[in-house]
């Protein structure tokens, strides 16, 4: 949202979203600031075509080079994941047996094509899917210590199918909209230092360190990857700055090149070794910038369906196999309502209350994801909020989302290709779409503490724990408590207190387990 002492800017110019204010005091009492004021309509402009009728483009007032240029944008941005989940899931299983690489890069892709299709023309928004960070991770570490792969990939989908019987019974749309407009603001802000700290993570300018986190390498920027990235997000800032159309596309292909000729020169090489550990603290961190010998490979699909629906109950036990399906379950829900919101905003299609019309779809469609992905031993898909960076490109319909899962099919047979875009080309764009991002914080209520501790626990805990799961959760248990002890308990939407038990059993989940 750009800032209001400067000129209004063009719609759609990738510079930002002016977001919707939280609503005057409501019944929930979430909320007393001025509402900004959203945009007039002004005159009513007739479709140019089918495609544009189905979509909406003309009247979510954008073009279709925007949303071409937007769905490229995302896949840039996202494109990562077809070389990390295949990493994040290479380790052997309880049993010694491991995943294919290659089948996982290429089902990755495919899976992520689908149903990122599937969002776009049902959903109709500029959301993206594949297999979430995080709960990739998860499962990777269930896999190595309690399951095999294919039962771990039941339980996943078992978590998917349970959470689209909640969408179908419209629990989930609920507990979207019960949520204070305070706390949606708050995510979408808390999202923005996420992004911010993600790139900054990718790039290596923030790492491990003594005695949390280090600048750099030992506190230098240091090496030419580090360059790559600064170079990267300069140029994208001008271009940003300078409302150039297609800005943050430009950027990350311009870094690529960049990226190229700087190893073609150097030969830097690869951050880590083969065995996963640290070989050159100067090189690349994910993928090595050079043009593959090989650009087409036709696709290993072979681990599709292998799943074992019920065998982690008979491995583990029905009660140790719930909690898990639990654990997931908690990441999987709330990851997406942090999504949504925060993209919504930044495009500028939530409504009044900051809630995303007609979201039955779209959760629906992410639902089915999660259960997809499992099916296909990827591990859970989800929403992305990369997604933001097509948005801050000028996306703002469907159409984008097909044309980045478009991508996403082409890549499932030129995944050496993808590799090319190093991760510190993509990564200055997600902290520029992070400084898009919280700029909402000036609608955030601060006259309240009773609204601002909570508003601060969402934002702060996002990045610092990594997890958007973790600051929705502190935020919704801190606001019940603080209200309460307020004396406004009756402000509180009744099913707030439920997702706050919810909550309160997710982060002691340890201790219940260990108990039980």
């Amino acid at each position: 949202m750009p800032d209001r002492s400067r000129p209004a800017r063009t719609p759609g110019k990738g510079t930002g979203s002016t977001a919707v204010g939280a609503p005057a005091a409501t019944p929930q009492g979430t909320a007393t600031a001025t509402a900004t004021p959203r945009r007039s309509p002004g005159p009513k402009v007739r479709p140019k075509n089918g495609v544009d009728r189905f979509f909406g483009v003309t009247e979510r007032r954008s073009s279709f080079g925007r949303e071409v240029r937007g769905g490229l944008t995302t896949f840039f941005t996202m494109a990562y994941i077809v070389v990390l989940n295949p990493i994040i899931l290479s380790g052997a299983d309880i049993t010694g047996a491991t995943l294919p690489f290659a089948s996982v890069a290429a089902v990755t892709a495919l899976v992520a094509g689908v149903l990122t299709i599937a969002m776009g023309i049902v959903g109709r928004y500029p959301l993206a899917l594949a297999t979430g960070l995080g709960i990739n991770a998860i499962v990777g570490v269930y896999a190595a210590t309690q399951l095999t792969w294919p039962e771990i990939m039941g339980l996943v989908v078992l978590e998917g199918l349970l959470i689209t019987v909640l969408v179908l019974t419209g629990f989930r749309r609920a507990v979207f909209t019960a949520i204070p407009a305070q706390l949606k603001t708050a995510i979408a802000v808390g999202i923005g230092f996420f992004l911010t700290i993600i790139g900054l993570a990718d790039a290596g300018i923030v790492r491990p360190g003594n005695p949390l986190i280090s600048f750099g390498v030992n506190g230098s920027l240091a090496g030419w990857p580090m360059l790559t990235f600064v170079v990267g997000l300069l140029l994208t800032s001008v271009l940003v700055v300078r409302r150039v159309r297609g800005a943050l596309l430009i950027g990350i292909l311009a870094t690529t090149v960049f990226a190229i000729v700087v190893e073609a020169i150097a030969d830097i090489g690869p951050r880590t070794g083969a065995d996963g550990a640290v070989a050159n603290t100067h090189g690349w961190a994910l993928q090595v910038p050079t043009w593959p010998g090989q650009v087409f490979d036709v696709p290993d699909l072979s681990i599709i369906g292998n799943f074992s629906l019920f065998g982690g109950f008979s491995r583990i036990g029905v009660l140790a196999a719930v909690l898990i399906v639990f654990s997931i379950m908690i990441a999987d829900f709330f990851d997406t309502v942090g999504t949504i919101t925060a993209v919504g905003a930044e495009g500028e299609l939530l409504d009044e209350d900051r809630n995303l019309p007609r979201s039955q779809p779209v959760l629906l469609v992410d639902s089915l994801a999660a259960a997809a992905g499992g099916a296909a031993s990827v591990s859970s898909n989800t929403t992305y909020i990369e997604s933001a960076a097509g948005v801050g490109d000028g996306a703002r319909t469907g159409l984008a989302s097909v044309v980045t899962g478009a991508l996403f099919l082409v890549a499932t047979f030129f995944t050496p290709l993808v590799q090319v875009v190093p991760s510190e080309a993509a990564a200055p764009v997600l902290v520029i779409v992070g400084a898009m991002m919280i700029s909402q914080i000036r609608d955030l209520e601060w006259g309240d503490m009773s609204l601002v501790i909570p508003a601060f626990l969402t934002i702060a805990l996002m990045p610092f724990t990594y997890s958007i799961t973790n600051g929705i959760g502190a935020g919704v248990v801190s606001y019940v408590v603080l209200r309460v002890a307020t004396g406004r308990g009756r402000d509180v939407h009744p099913l707030m207190w439920t997702v706050a038990a919810v909550f309160v059993v997710y982060f002691a989940l340890d201790p219940i387990q260990q108990l039980l």
